[in-house]
């Protein structure tokens, strides 16, 4: 039993490193907005109301912004939109 409980907290740790990684977007802007995503290779649409947030890009991808801005994302980050326009910190 104790190799079986192990593996579960080795298994859990892993995917909490992979979900703490991930980027966080907030739009702080008036309107929702559409992101375009692109991780591994499969692009997806991703809409963030006006005062919402999302979390994207567990594994890194590459993110297009409404005024056609694209930022490549490792992970972790976090971006604020504001009119179509974003802040990586």
């Amino acid at each position: 039993m104790r190799v079986v409980t192990g593996a579960f907290s080795v298994i859990v740790s892993v995917l909490a490193a992979g979900f703490a990684s991930a980027a966080s977007v907030h739009n702080a802007g008036p309107s929702s907005v559409v992101l375009v995503v692109v991780e591994d290779g499969n692009k997806m649409e991703v809409p963030v109301d006006a005062g919402g947030s999302e979390t994207i890009c567990p594994a890194g991808c590459f993110l297009t912004l409404p005024n056609g801005d694209r930022i490549g994302l490792a992970g972790g980050e976090t971006v604020e939109i504001v009119d179509g326009v974003a802040t990586v910190k």
